[in-house]
């Protein structure tokens, strides 16, 4: 089994499907949250497309510390700049994964604040843990165009905007 290359087509899926999201992105509407506990709609389309790059860290790293790392979110103020930082996170990724060793996935890798680990997975398992982070805030996101009246895209076929009944 190749599982570089399953990681590789799998976030190109992904990849495809976040698009089609992000050009129905509304830049003017980035404050919006449907509750006060909820991101805001710029931070949570920064937050997924930032997590297209995860990969590229993963990869040649062994932790991501929040508080003693360099890790800053992205911040969103338009559209344009949503897919580019989509398109940016994404090529990294794939160049990391196409010149990756599948050895490279073996170790683990870490989050932590401030030394305390808050989770660790094998290399793999933070990848695999990505794309699931992809799918989960993507769907918070299609909530809030939900609240907003934006039609939604299909992501692993036709949405119900997408539908066409005879």
């Amino acid at each position: 089994m190749d599982t570089l290359q399953q990681l590789r087509s799998e976030l190109e899926e992904e990849y495809r499907t976040t698009k089609k999201f992000f050009e129905r992105y509304p830049a003017d509407q980035g404050d919006y949250t449907p509750h006060e506990k909820s991101m805001t709609q710029s931070r949570l389309a920064g937050h997924i497309a930032e997590v297209f790059g995860w990969a590229s860290f993963i990869l040649p790293t062994e932790t991501l510390d929040f508080a003693t790392g360099n890790y800053k979110p992205a911040a969103i103020r338009s559209k344009e700049q949503l897919l580019e930082e989509l398109d940016k996170n994404y090529k990294a990724s794939k160049e990391a994964l196409e010149n990756a060793a599948e050895d490279a996935l073996l170790p683990n890798w870490s989050i932590a604040q401030n030394g305390h680990k808050l989770a660790e997975w094998s290399k793999y398992g933070a990848i695999r843990h990505s794309l699931n982070q992809i799918a989960h805030h993507r769907a918070q996101l299609g909530v809030y165009y939900r609240l907003q009246n934006i039609p939604l895209p299909g992501s692993y076929g036709p949405s119900a905007d997408d539908q066409r009944f005879a």
